[in-house]
């Protein structure tokens, strides 16, 4: 059990977690068995989804970004059997992830297939935690258009944004984007603000999940073996981000900007977590 461990190696190892530290160098680092790590942080994970669900309500928010980001649980979706691939906790997985331009908070994320359903999900969730009207940037997937018409009606800005990649030379295999050409911007529902219509702040936030959590980290071992820690880890993730660390263009985290929190948590709190809000 994680329990015997002391709360200064508690949060010590889920530091090293969050800063992208690989299961087996923290085992190594603060000598804690893997499978402890492993417990402490699905432990945690779970408190933060908690503690996430309890306080991300009521948010009144202006300019809501959203993307998808690529991961994948066991193996990757081309490499799955005939009798693996309706499972829904393996192959590739997406983090669907909002955030708001003005606070950088991330108010939701849904983790799954990158189909209508998990749209569905995702945009839901978005609506039923926001008090205001608000405009939305998408990328062009699908199924959004329909969600969010169906989701919010007439009270959103909607936008989609549609970038044209161009062809690499050669069709060598790569690992970075290729080269994008073009972007169209597509204004769908309300009134967008063209000069808002943008992914940039949650593109960057992509960046940081994959240097912040060692399981997005492309073209390692380190990928998520079970469906259950992986979601753990996203939880961590961003009660990390929004709760306990500083933005550095903000001098507060996410939370405190978008007074959802007054004050900066720690580990501490979190494990004590009790399932009622504080200041």
């Amino acid at each position: 059990m994680c329990n015997h461990l002391s709360l200064e190696k508690q949060s010590l190892v889920l530091t090293s977690l969050v800063e992208g530290n690989s299961i087996r160098s923290i085992e190594r680092i603060c000598d804690v068995h893997r499978d402890t790590i492993m417990r402490l942080m699905v432990r945690a994970g779970e408190k933060a989804s908690e503690l996430h669900d309890i306080y991300m309500r009521d948010l009144n928010l202006k300019t809501v970004q959203a993307d998808e980001i690529w991961c994948y649980v066991a193996k990757k979706q081309k490499h799955l059997k005939k009798d693996e691939t309706d499972d829904p906790f393996l192959g590739d997985q997406y983090v669907f992830v909002a955030l708001d331009a003005d606070t950088k908070l991330v108010p939701v994320y849904t983790i799954g297939k990158r189909n209508g359903t998990t749209a569905y999900q995702f945009i839901y969730e978005l609506a039923i935690r926001i008090n205001s009207r608000i405009q939305l940037s998408t990328d062009s997937f699908r199924p959004y258009f329909n969600v969010v018409d169906s989701v919010f009606g007439i009270d959103i800005d909607y936008a989609q944004i549609h970038k044209q990649y161009g062809n690499e030379p050669g069709g060598e295999k790569r690992y970075s984007p290729a080269q994008i050409i073009g972007i169209d911007i597509i204004p769908l529902l309300g009134r967008p603000n063209v000069n808002n219509i943008s992914t940039s702040y949650v593109e960057r936030q992509n960046l940081t999940m994959r240097m912040q959590m060692r399981r997005f980290t492309r073209l390692t071992n380190g990928f998520s073996k079970k469906f259950k820690n992986l979601v753990a880890s996203v939880h961590l993730h961003f009660f990390h981000y929004n709760f306990m660390r500083i933005h550095r263009s903000l001098r507060v985290t996410p939370a405190m900007e978008a007074n959802v929190s007054k004050h900066l948590w720690t580990w501490g709190e979190l494990l004590n977590f009790n399932g009622k809000m504080v200041a």
